[in-house]
Parts: C-alpha cells; structure tokens; sequence
C-alpha cells in the first residue's frame, strides 16, 4: 500500500508562518497537473490565508474548492483534494479538510464554492503509525475481497463516520453511500459525496487501469445510494 496513506493523518496544529515561495510554487505545479475524477466538470482551487467558520482551523494557507454543480461534481473535488492532501503529506507539509469553514470572500471564486482544506507546516506529529489510525473494520464497510479496500478504510471522512459501502465481485469495486436523514441531507450529502470521492483517490492509487464508470442494474443495498463502480487492477 502507498506508504504515505499508511501514515497520513489530518492536522489541526500549524506553525502560523507562510511556507516560502518556492514551496508554495512547487504546490500550484503540483495542481495544474492533477487527474480529476470527471475530466468535464469544471473546477476551481484557490490559495488564501484566510476562512471563516466556528470549527475553522487556524492554518497560514487554505485551499479553496470551487465547481460547477453537476452530477458527480462533490465526488470529483473529494477525489482532486486528496490528491492534494497525500502530496502534501509526502512533501513534509499538513492538511485538514474542513467541512465547515468557508472563504471570507466569496464573490473572488468563479465557480461555486464547495469545501476548502488547511495545509501548512504542522506543529504537532506529522504522521502516524498504522495502528493509531480509528476506522471501521473492513466487515462493516465492504463485502467480497479486493485489496484496495484497505487504502479506502484509511479514508479521511467527515467526522470519521466512513458512511459509505463498497461491494467487491470479479474485479470490480462497486460504491455505495449511506442515505442521510432529511433533516441533516443538505449538509451530509454533500460531505459524504466528497468522502466518496476521497475513498475514491485512495483506490485510484493502488489500482492500474483505474477507471469510474456507472452501471446500469446493479444490486441495490439497504439504506444506499449506489454511486459508482470501480474497474481496473491492483498494484
């Protein structure tokens, strides 16, 4: 497995100073070559020194997420992110989603806004071991036998709840995500559709051949919302 999502870990604690010019140069490079989930969504990342919200992480930089709103568009920037995230972690640096905060300025973003992530020098343990890591076992998340399913049980997720469900058959990974409850559906749906899309990145880095398709007729599970299928080969 990708050594970095074997020790990757969200910070909360940064040193306040602003990374260097060549770092943060370094990190634009790194963005303008990224692989999206939906190569025709379009989207947005911004860099700010500055959000808003009362769970908001103070961090020297912030990344700003924008996209069109169109099906699959929470997914794409779930999966572009965590791109991002891993990257950051394997350059020495920290990130953290932040589900929600929201930029200061909302009227310099061209597309809507949709999440944004801290990042910066950590000022607590970067990494950490595997056996620190709380998440589900894989009997609650998934059935069948893939082996990429480990890399999305380390997932970050809002709150960690990990609500989504992954069947493995032939090859194949199918993606499911938990139903939300009116009441909070406004607010979770998007952040579970983003997780998917974070799952997603991890399994995209152990597989050859990655590829995101939807099916038609596909099993349906209890309390679900199929989202897409896996296909493609391990590592």
């Amino acid at each position: 497995m990708n050594e970095i999502i074997r020790k990757r870990k969200s910070i909360r604690k940064y040193d306040l100073t602003p990374l260097d010019s060549e770092t943060l140069n370094n990190i634009k490079d790194y963005i303008k070559h990224i692989k999206p989930l939906y190569p025709d969504i379009r989207y947005s990342i911004e860099i700010t020194n500055k959000t808003a919200g009362i769970f908001n992480i103070k961090a020297p930089h912030y990344l700003i997420f924008g996209s069109e709103e169109k099906e699959g568009a929470y997914e794409n920037i779930g999966f572009i992110g965590q791109q991002i995230d891993l990257y950051l972690s394997e350059s020495g640096l920290g990130a953290c989603w932040l589900g929600a905060s929201k930029p200061e300025d909302k009227e310099n973003s061209a597309l809507p806004f949709v999440i944004c992530t801290a990042f910066g020098k950590a000022n607590e343990p970067l990494h950490r071991e595997l056996s620190d890591f709380k998440r589900k076992p894989l009997t609650e998340i998934s059935d069948g036998s893939d082996e990429r399913l480990e890399a999305a049980r380390l997932a970050p997720s809002a709150t960690n709840s990990q609500n989504w469900y992954f069947s493995a058959r032939d090859g194949k990974i199918r993606c499911y995500r938990k139903k939300t409850k009116p009441l909070i559906a406004v607010f979770y749906k998007k952040l579970n559709s983003i997780d998917m899309g974070i799952a997603l990145c991890h399994i995209a880095s152990e597989s050859n051949d990655f590829n995101y398709l939807k099916e038609t007729g596909v099993p349906e599970i209890k309390g679900h919302v199929y989202m897409g299928t896996v296909k493609g080969n391990t590592l």
